[in-house]
């Protein structure tokens, strides 16, 4: 077990919070087999009818994945370290997918990467005023992943082709209108609404509404039209070329920022949403994303882009390939072929 996760019963309720807030409760390889062995235990027994996930003090919920251990295994294992964390952490997302009993998952912070990974499978999903949402990945040259290819592809609109290329932060109120949250709460009102859902576990959806409240206007509606429209093809360069010919400021902001991003992550992004649209369950979803990660951990931009963004913190990557031109359907094809039967990704 791990110090990093608490995790107790409340009578019929299972609770999972998140307690490493020096990194904002970003999950190790512990605390997935925390989590997923909690779970297990509380799947097979019947006196549990609901479980809570949230985090502990500070400003979570929960900012990603271990990345220094990712990029430590790129530097120096050739991978396998930062494959056997994808691998497990990718189970623990099944798993939450495909949970018999309803889980809550209270997004009150800062709901990045693996933290999507873990809140979107959620029956419910609780947005409050501190819930700051993205999937930043293209910045550091990995990928969407945690079950991003199902997710996003499914938002609508083309918000989740935007949100997996630009790493756009939604608030709470966003999350809301884009259906990535089911209720939005005061964070004040945390406290009571675990408490009541405690006290009685059948009533969640009931308890959720009761104490929700109206969210401030959603900023992002009113780019909808231009999401829509501009990020419309599946052909990274068609978006590209979309904005350019749009002389608005929204369109070169986006441009600015899509210009700081691996070209690379950007296209293994869009044909990742585009492939996961067509598939019937999470868990292909998942056996794609593994092929993809354990791939694009060891290719240069990702221990490259962790470096500027997050280790040296200069913002100065330099991608290879340098340009979406240079990023081949050759190499796409290598990224997404499928792995030896031995090593393909399978669910717990």
């Amino acid at each position: 077990m791990t110090d990093d996760i608490n995790i107790h019963r409340h009578g019929a309720v299972g609770h999972l919070s998140l307690n490493r807030p020096k990194a904002l409760h970003a999950l190790t390889l512990d605390m997935c087999h925390a989590m997923s062995a909690a779970l297990r235990e509380w799947a097979g027994d019947d006196a549990v009818e609901a479980v809570v996930l949230d985090h502990a003090e500070g400003r979570g919920f929960c900012a990603g994945g271990d990345i220094n251990l990712l990029r430590n295994s790129a530097l120096n294992d050739g991978g396998a370290s930062g494959r056997a964390f994808f691998h497990d952490e990718y189970q623990l997302n099944h798993q939450m997918m495909t949970y018999d009993k309803p889980i809550v998952a209270f997004m009150d912070g800062i709901t990045m990467g693996g933290g999507v990974g873990i809140a979107l499978p959620a029956k419910y999903r609780v947005a409050t005023e501190h819930t700051r949402f993205a999937m930043p990945e293209t910045g550091i040259g990995l990928f969407p992943d945690v079950g991003g290819g199902w997710h996003l592809s499914r938002l609508g609109g083309r918000l989740g082709q935007f949100l997996a290329l630009t790493g756009a932060r939604l608030d709470g109120a966003e999350c809301l209108w884009a259906g990535i949250a089911t209720h939005y709460l005061p964070a004040e009102k945390l406290p009571e609404a675990k408490a009541r859902i405690i006290e009685h576990p059948g009533r969640i959806a009931g308890i959720l509404s009761e104490l929700s409240v109206t969210p401030p206007p959603a900023r992002i509606e009113g780019n909808a039209d231009k999401i829509a429209k501009h990020f419309a093809s599946d052909r990274y360069e068609d978006i590209l070329a979309s904005l350019e010919a749009d002389d608005s400021d929204w369109a070169a902001k986006e441009l600015a920022t899509l210009g700081t991003k691996s070209p690379q992550t950007c296209k293994v992004a869009l044909r990742q949403l585009a492939e996961s649209q067509n598939l019937d369950n999470f868990a292909d979803n998942m056996a794609m994303e593994y092929r993809i990660a354990s791939r694009v951990l060891t290719r240069p931009d990702f221990a490259e882009g962790v470096r500027a963004v997050i280790v040296d913190k200069t913002n100065d990557p330099k991608w290879d390939p340098a340009t979406p031109e240079g990023v081949s359907d050759e190499l796409l094809d290598q990224i997404f072929a499928p792995l030896p039967a031995d090593e393909e990704w399978k669910p717990l």
